[in-house]
């Protein structure tokens, strides 16, 4: 008798969860297809919206978004009353809460202001220019200027130009995050920045721990990069442009935002003739933009992984058009989340595109690889490995690929080569990390009131300097909104996934070497044309977000955690060769 009343509360609970199992599992499957329907049209507006710049256009994505936020944000509201009774299940209820990079108000009114207010602010940043004696220049025009010109007001005058185009976006700005505010805290969260911490699997506490974590390992690297750079720059300009000590004025990186520091190479003393000049191999092949695209499809079909859809080369947008505006900034598109993927990217003949046409095709073949999985699975484990996939492939551009492919007659290095590649390598991918840091962490303390809006651009510079350690050409404007000239500040789009993928691509790096049997130095293995290391990356491709990050990770490199020590395995010559060189040196700001 007195094993009954278990027995009887045990069947209860079966049938009650067998019960919710049931609605739970009505429940996502009526998600699953409306959100794809949803997004199916919203990614149709916006490709649209982002090469076809016009007021009408611009309405058009503001309201398949307005629709599409109600939506979401209906879901995630409903998705609170389910528990699930599979692991699936209780995957798919939690992307389900933060399937949207902005919660919409549950007020329709408020819903829609915000949805046309984002769409505004894209467009003005597609078609924005700076206009200066009869003369309009377009952001990439701009960005060539700060790439080429060694002039220092030029340069100055570039840099203050593109900074002008978001002052306009401020007021907006700050009404959206008053709005997607709004809306995270109807879901349960205090405000924006928890709601956007909260996607990695962890608490929002600990989210942000683990990237103080991360770069505190790589930060020792950063200031020996950034006290190197300093000085040549010094030689190069003189003290009173360029300082020995402090921060490094901003616009002599030879990027709009100092995210990458490729372009001053020669300054610094990268020599092409000892580094890999890819943009003189490429022209000298005569690439255009297709066949830089084909040669990056090849390398994912080298691993085993299917050619392109055809449509992908018919629908794609590769070369800037003559006849109107469009959102130039490198994107990758799944249009109808099977087999309808694209590329929008104003292609130059370069090796900063041909590295990033192969970054983009990684988004591609991982939306073609989890296209099988419900929606809400279909994504990366977390949003940097999405990033993660073409910069790992991106790290096989070596030699020894670029002879493989035609480029290159001979991957015999000359002497010294090892240190003027890593040099190169170090000015974009090491000189990124604080950049990638510092954006959310940033955005953050907007979303939760640390930041007033009288405060965006002193918060602004002062992160700038305590990050890169950069600071402007002379004090700006008290109402600019110098972050708003950055694309993924006004589209709000997450930016910690940018400093995640830079870890993760390395850690990737080494383990799909390792996988493929390479032995030598980690900065000259390419995975290219191995099947061994194919199998295992497209293995976790095909995961898409179904598990917790910590899992997929753990198929590519066998471990749960990120790791950094695998940067500094790759750039362990140069970190030793730049501690010689700055001996003597007062390096910090």
């Amino acid at each position: 008798m007195s094993m009954k009343p278990p027995i009887i509360f045990s069947a209860a609970l079966l049938l009650t969860a067998v019960s919710q199992a049931k609605s739970t599992k009505t429940f996502l499957e009526e998600a699953n297809k409306d959100l794809g329907k949803d997004i199916i049209s919203v990614q149709r507006a916006e490709w649209v919206q982002n090469n076809f710049i016009t007021m009408d256009t611009t309405i058009l994505a503001s309201e398949a978004n307005a629709r599409f936020g109600t939506l979401g944000t209906d879901y995630a509201l409903q998705s609170k009353k389910y528990r699930g009774s599979s692991e699936d299940e209780k995957r798919q209820l939690y992307l389900l809460m933060g399937f949207l990079n902005l919660p919409s108000p549950k007020n329709s009114s408020e819903n829609e202001k915000m949805t046309q207010l984002k769409a505004e602010l894209e467009s003005a940043y597609g078609s924005g220019k700076y206009c200066k004696n009869n003369k309009c220049r377009d952001l990439q025009t701009l960005e060539n200027v700060l790439a080429e010109s060694r002039k220092p007001e030029e340069l100055k005058d570039a840099w203050e130009g593109w900074k002008s185009i978001s002052i306009p976006m401020k007021p907006k700005y700050q009404k959206v995050v008053e709005y997607a505010n709004v809306g995270a805290k109807e879901l349960g969260y205090k405000h924006l920045a928890d709601f956007w911490k909260s996607k990695y699997d962890m608490s929002e506490t600990a989210f942000e721990k683990e990237l103080d974590r991360l770069w505190s390992d790589v930060k020792p690297f950063y200031e020996q990069l950034h006290c190197y750079v300093r000085t040549q720059l010094n030689k190069k300009y003189g003290d009173k442009v360029a300082p020995k000590t402090g921060p490094i004025p901003a616009q002599l990186m030879g990027n709009m935002w100092g995210q990458s520091w490729e372009n001053i190479r020669d300054i610094v003393g990268v020599d092409p003739k000892k580094s890999l000049d890819i943009t003189s191999l490429l022209k000298k092949a005569k690439y255009d933009s297709r066949k830089m695209t084909k040669t990056a499809e090849n390398f994912f079909v080298s691993l085993g992984m299917p050619t392109l859809p055809a449509t992908f080369y018919e629908r794609s947008l590769l070369d800037k058009p003559r006849d109107r505006d469009v959102v130039c900034h490198a994107s990758a598109w799944d249009i109808d989340l099977k087999d309808d993927v694209r590329i929008k990217m104003c292609i130059q003949i370069d090796e900063d595109n041909f590295r990033t046409i192969h970054h983009e095709l990684g988004h591609i073949y991982y939306y073609l690889a989890y296209k099988d999985q419900p929606v809400l699975f279909q994504g990366a484990a977390n949003d940097g490995f999405h990033e993660a996939i073409g910069d790992t492939i991106q790290l096989s551009i070596t030699r020894q690929y670029l002879q493989d492919i035609g480029l290159l007659k001979s991957n015999k290095a000359p002497k010294d080569a090892d240190i003027h590649y890593l040099l190169q390598m170090a000015l974009q991918k090491i000189a990124f990390l604080p950049f990638g840091l510092m954006i959310d962490k940033y955005r953050w303390q907007i979303f939760d009131g640390r930041i007033p809006y009288d405060q965006y651009n002193t918060a602004w510079w002062d992160m700038v300097e305590k990050y890169q350690g950069l600071k402007p050409p002379e004090p700006r404007p008290q109402d600019a909104f110098d972050a708003g000239s950055k694309y993924h500040v006004p589209s709000f789009v997450p930016y910690s996934r940018y400093f995640i993928a830079h870890i993760l691509q390395f850690q990737f790096h080494r383990a799909l070497c390792e996988t493929a049997g390479f032995k030598g130095p980690l900065h000259e293995c390419s995975i290219y044309n191995n099947r061994q290391a194919g199998d295992k990356l497209w293995k976790m491709l095909q995961m898409g977000a179904s598990k917790p990050w910590p899992e997929a990770l753990a198929v590519v490199t066998g471990k749960k955690e990120m790791d950094a020590t695998a940067i500094r395995e790759y750039f362990a010559p140069l970190e030793t060769w730049l501690k010689e060189k700055n001996k003597g040196q007062s390096c910090g700001w």
